[in-house]
């Protein structure tokens, strides 16, 4: 769960969606993806990344999750998709010193338009906001998504979530099916780049009936 005081700022980083000024973001790039209302555990142990979050905290800023493109999670330098997911700390603790494991909670899709990297090895961009997608109810012929996404939740533990769970949310159901179905990661990344629900879900249900999970 998100914590308390980051609701307020939750919101009002939703409430300026249409906002699309560019904005200095610190970058994290990965070779995972973070959709809009995902979770992602984070165990972060590099300098640059522990003094990023850091400044995060005490600012109560996001932080830019990224696919790579080219490179590796520790290598410098590293070439990221530029399309991602802003994020903020939802919680935090350090089992041990040097050691910060975070909850990541996806909040919003960023375009990057440039990027720098810092003498610490840090990616700092400049980056827009990109829309929200405007909420579509599931459509009936994809319920299969939704029940598998259901099965799912139950098995892993709900707890790897975030709520709400609102199952009759197309967009919703298709961003989680894609950060968890096993589906080759460009074309993750690809369904996050894409505004079109109905063709994600398209894209998704092809995938569980070729897998004999849907018809």
């Amino acid at each position: 769960m998100i914590p308390k005081k980051w609701k307020g700022r939750l919101s009002e980083l939703l409430s300026h969606s249409a906002d699309t000024a560019p904005f200095t973001l610190p970058l994290f790039p990965l070779n995972t993806l973070l959709f809009p209302g995902g979770v992602l555990p984070l165990k972060v142990f590099e300098q640059r990344y522990m003094n990023m979050m850091k400044r995060c905290l005490q600012d109560e800023s996001p932080f830019g999750v990224c696919l790579i493109k080219e490179g590796a999670e520790v290598a410098v330098p590293t070439v990221p998709y530029l399309v991602g997911t802003l994020a903020h700390i939802g919680n935090w603790e350090m089992p041990q010193l040097g050691v910060l494991n975070v909850r990541a909670i996806g909040v919003q899709r960023f375009q990057v338009l440039t990027y720098d990297t810092q003498a610490d090895g840090l990616l700092v961009a400049q980056a827009v906001k990109l829309p929200p997608e405007a909420e579509a109810p599931l459509p009936p012929e994809h319920a299969a998504c939704a029940a598998v996404l259901k099965h799912i939740m139950a098995r892993v533990g709900e707890d790897k979530f975030e709520p709400p769970f609102p199952f009759d949310n197309g967009v919703w159901v298709s961003y989680r099916l894609a950060e968890i179905m096993p589906i080759k990661i460009s074309a993750k990344q690809s369904m996050l780049e894409m505004n079109d629900t109905a063709v994600r879900l398209d894209v998704l249900h092809k995938f569980l009936a070729q897998q004999g999970l849907a018809t």
